[in-house]
């Protein structure tokens, strides 16, 4: 597979660099499952609404999660099927069940 152009490659570092905080990484699970309110995120992730909100400013402008307005509220859910695919598949990586030192074996 040939290497994508410099600007896509900047694109998928930048989503990675997004997602490696945890709070921002729990914000966007949260919106996996539909869309949800701002003070419902926060409950979820035990982070406070302002910290939300930050946080979904900068996920928004990276196209992670979008926002849709009913009356006051703006409930959010992830922007499309690639990054939630994306973050199932991580899921299921990172609950996999191995061995302690199981990945030294392999590497040998």
């Amino acid at each position: 597979m040939p290497l994508p152009e410099d600007h896509h490659l900047t694109v998928i570092a930048e989503t990675y660099r997004l997602l490696g905080d945890p709070t921002r990484l729990k914000v966007v699970l949260t919106c996996l499952e539909g869309p949800i309110a701002v003070g419902d995120i926060a409950k979820a992730t035990g982070a406070s609404q302002s910290l939300v909100s930050h946080h979904l400013r900068l996920l928004r402008a990276a196209r992670l999660v979008r926002g849709t307005r009913r009356n006051k509220q703006v409930f959010y859910e992830v922007e499309d099927d690639h990054i939630a695919r994306m973050l199932a598949d991580m899921l299921a990586h990172a609950q996999e069940d191995h061995e302690p030192g199981e990945e030294d074996e392999i590497r040998s």
